[in-house]
């Protein structure tokens, strides 16, 4: 049988693991009665853990929140992945948390074990972070965009769009996605009709939010949604190709902040990417080595039977 502090550590743990327990169930993993439980459940009320108990036959038990972060226990692997993403969150697109990163990872590497901080410090010496130049988003936004999409609630924001235009909207947030190093929100916009998706860092919240509303079912995805996009958009044409060539193969010589593949069947797949130029964007497309059919955009055509001339006059 675990000693009383042994067991207490690990009743905290088994808490932290599942929403919900009862107490034979907390017994028998602790090899104890349910009144040793009961007991354990009060000693940890007395050091600050909100554990909150529910009537039955069996009774039950759920660790809640409190008005103080008591300490968390973490397994091994836990303890690794939440020191690596701190380290990311160092240098990442977030304003205002690198260095409260920075804190908290200090904080954990001091308490580690030597095995585990070997693996940390390893895995960080080995690691190339790729270059995080660009817009960030402020901590704050983030937040209160968070915030709106989980309550329900309308979110009003000046933004400014692409070409420095500003405007005010009024949107149904629906959710926040990361892609290619920017943070985007996906929502309904109430004037337009329509779902939009907005550069965060663009966003400027206005208080205060609401009213709630009851959420739309979302076209597709989110993230692919905003994939689809943002790697287009920006650029004067708006290419959509199908290619014939299974999704896997095309997927290597494509970038997620660039164009996004999605499979037909096994043997086609559907490019969607964005150029400044048709001569461009006719080269890039050839450079796949596989057959191909053009949907978009029209101009396309005549400007890939120009380059088309154009090659066939050099290879004389």
């Amino acid at each position: 049988m675990l000693e009383t502090s042994a067991r207490l550590l690990r009743l905290l743990s088994l808490l932290q693991t599942r929403r919900d327990w009862t107490g034979p169930e907390l017994a028998e993993r602790l090899g104890v009665t349910a009144r040793t439980v009961r007991r354990d459940v009060e000693r940890l009320r007395g050091l600050g853990y909100p554990v909150h108990a529910t009537s039955g036959t069996a009774g039950g038990y759920r660790l809640g929140a409190g008005a103080e972060l008591p300490p968390l226990l973490l397994d091994d692997e836990e303890a690794v992945a939440v020191a690596l993403c701190l380290r990311l969150g160092a240098g990442g697109t977030v304003a205002g948390i690198e260095e409260t990163s920075l804190r908290a990872l200090a904080k954990l590497e001091q308490v580690l074990p030597s095995r585990l901080r070997h693996r940390v410090q390893a895995t960080r010496a080995v690691a190339v972070s790729p270059d995080l130049s660009g817009p960030s988003v402020d901590q704050e936004v983030l937040t209160a965009i968070g915030v709106a999409c989980r309550d329900h609630e309308r979110l009003r924001f000046d933004y400014r769009s692409h070409q420095g235009a500003a405007s005010r909207r009024v949107v149904e947030p629906y959710r926040l996605v990361q892609h290619a190093r920017r943070w985007y929100l996906l929502g309904w916009d109430v004037d337009r009709a329509d779902w939009r998706t907005f550069r965060a860092d663009r966003i400027e919240p206005k208080a205060p939010t609401g009213p709630r509303f009851t959420p739309r079912k979302p076209p597709v995805d989110a993230a692919a949604y905003v994939a689809r996009g943002v790697t287009s958009a920006a650029y004067r044409y708006q290419a959509v190709v199908t290619l014939r060539a299974p999704v896997q193969t095309v997927a290597r010589y494509t970038s997620s902040g660039f164009a996004t593949v999605e499979a037909v069947d096994e043997q086609t797949c559907v490019l969607r990417t964005g150029f400044d130029s048709l001569d461009a964007l006719a080269v890039y497309i050839g450079l796949f080595g596989v057959d191909f059919e053009v949907h978009q955009p029209p101009e396309l055509a005549a400007r890939l039977r120009e380059v088309a001339d154009r090659l066939r006059r050099a290879s004389r």
